[in-house]
């Protein structure tokens, strides 16, 4: 398994915004890009954090060369307008060395 870190500074007022496109553009690249998901996390900074799953690191490389588009351009839209800073490249890149995860409670909302 391959791990990719992202993160995003979030205008204020549109964090529920970026939440929301941010779970519906984490779906549509699981559909077309093959992902095992993410999680978003929020840092004290107050920036949020996604760490997304792969099956390895060739099909997250696939992913990240086509800019994982997708299409629906409305989610985009949304996602892009929340966005006010964010790194042109992974915060972090890893390969999964051992997981003991509980998936069964991977439910969070």
């Amino acid at each position: 398994m391959f791990v990719a870190a992202y993160w995003w500074k979030v205008k204020p007022g549109k964090e529920a915004q970026f939440r929301a496109a941010w779970r519906r553009g984490t779906e549509l690249i699981r559909e077309r890009y093959g992902s095992l998901g993410s999680r978003l996390h929020r840092d004290s900074d107050g920036r949020f954090i996604g760490v997304a799953e792969w099956p390895d690191e060739a099909s997250w490389r696939r992913a990240f060369d086509a800019k994982m588009t997708y299409d629906d351009p409305e989610t985009r839209a949304a996602f892009v307008d929340a966005i006010e800073d964010a790194a042109d490249q992974p915060l972090l890149l890893m390969q999964v060395t051992d997981d003991l995860l509980d998936r069964a409670d991977d439910k969070l909302g």
